[in-house]
């Protein structure tokens, strides 16, 4: 009996708390006539507010289908990894991945399968069908920084994958082609957080009192508010760094996002109005809290090579809306700095799709692996 043809695309889920990300790739034979090109089609990446709803995932996949309406067909494979089983929404996170698995199932059909990361050392994908994922929930939960790392090390065996996103911060060490240090899944947040390997900051939803209590501003420290006044996209959008097309969450007044909406946020944060100071004075405080950040994931990252055993040439792989830092931190420690699109998924496009495919590398990183063991 002739083997079935395997699907010729595939269309990976990043499904987060505050994002849906997507990839679609394609799948062509290779010049053997067993193994495959694959080639990255298309990456998008829409607002979800998961924690208002399962409504606001319906949203998200209808316009995906309309975006990419081929990938409704049999000649399409969905794959699925997930941080959103956290949100509040549900009880806990296995409740979380069950709810997700079976709407996701309904919505994406029969071909859908589940990331459940790889064993201990990342040598094995593992796939669940959307019926066994209570059986395997904590290996589903939160497994979307092992798909990426699993990419990355196949390509740069000897590294440190800097995953900067618009909320938190992925430092994975990788020697010998695999995590360096292995992760239960049952406590693999919780234990990344305890290590530094996760890292609650982000360039977009990190409120900005979550950065120091004090600041310098026109020559004195000042307090700082712990109010919901301004977060970190209003700093990296008034210094130029955060790329308009990342900058999908409102903005913490619900305001606008120009450049006089961005310094009333950032005035607010020290008891001020923007007119109290020049244009020069907010962007200078913009910076100084650029620095806070900086300075924490530097330290986190400094704790996490510590008793890394990796070489100094070992190069810092850089994904995600922040990869402005992850550079920044490559100078910083005197490593080579490498980026997720390109140097780890080849990319015909240098331009749109490569600084999507940075922004949603776990979305990427599912798809390309379920589609290399077709």
């Amino acid at each position: 009996m002739a083997r079935a043809e395997p699907p010729r695309r595939v269309l990976g889920w990043d499904i987060g708390g505050a994002h849906v990300k997507a990839c679609l790739v394609e799948r062509a034979p290779g010049a053997d006539g067993e193994s495959s090109d694959i080639t990255v089609h298309d990456i998008a990446q829409w607002p979800c507010p998961l924690w208002q709803g399962l409504a606001h995932l319906d949203t998200v996949i209808a316009s995906a289908r309309t975006r990419w309406p081929l990938a409704w067909t049999d000649d399409t494979r969905h794959v699925v990894t997930m941080t959103g089983e956290m949100v509040d929404l549900f009880s806990n996170r296995e409740e979380g991945v069950r709810r997700l698995a079976a709407h996701l199932a309904e919505a994406l059909g029969p071909s859908l399968r589940l990331y459940a990361g790889s064993d201990a050392y990342a040598t094995t994908t593992r796939w669940v069908t959307p019926q066994a994922a209570a059986q395997h929930w904590p290996a589903i939960a939160s497994a979307n920084w092992r798909a990426t790392a699993e990419v990355v090390a196949a390509r740069f065996p000897e590294a440190v994958l800097v995953d900067i996103g618009s909320t938190t911060t992925d430092l994975i060490v990788l020697r010998g082609g695999r995590m360096a240090t292995p992760v239960a899944p049952t406590t693999g947040d919780a234990q990344r957080l305890a290590s530094g390997a996760l890292v609650y900051q982000g360039v977009v939803r990190t409120p900005l009192c979550a950065l120091g209590q004090r600041v310098p501003f026109e020559g004195e420290q000042v307090n700082v508010m712990n109010e919901f006044f301004a977060t970190s996209a209003d700093v990296y959008r008034l210094t130029g760094e955060l790329d308009p097309a990342h900058d999908q969450q409102a903005a913490a007044d619900n305001g606008a996002k120009d450049a006089a909406a961005t310094r009333q946020r950032l005035a607010r944060m020290i008891g001020r109005d923007a007119r109290d100071a020049g244009d020069e004075n907010w962007l200078a405080l913009a910076n100084v809290w650029r620095s806070a950040q900086c300075d924490e994931i530097a330290g986190q990252l400094a704790r996490v090579l510590a008793d890394s055993g990796l070489g100094a040439d070992a190069p810092l792989v850089g994904a995600g809306c922040g990869d402005f830092l992850a550079a920044e931190l490559a100078q910083r420690t005197g490593r080579p700095y490498r980026r997720f699109a390109g140097d780890v998924v080849p990319l015909a496009d240098t331009g749109h799709l490569a600084s999507w495919a940075q922004v949603c590398a776990p979305a990427v990183a599912v798809a390309w692996l379920s589609a290399q063991r077709a």
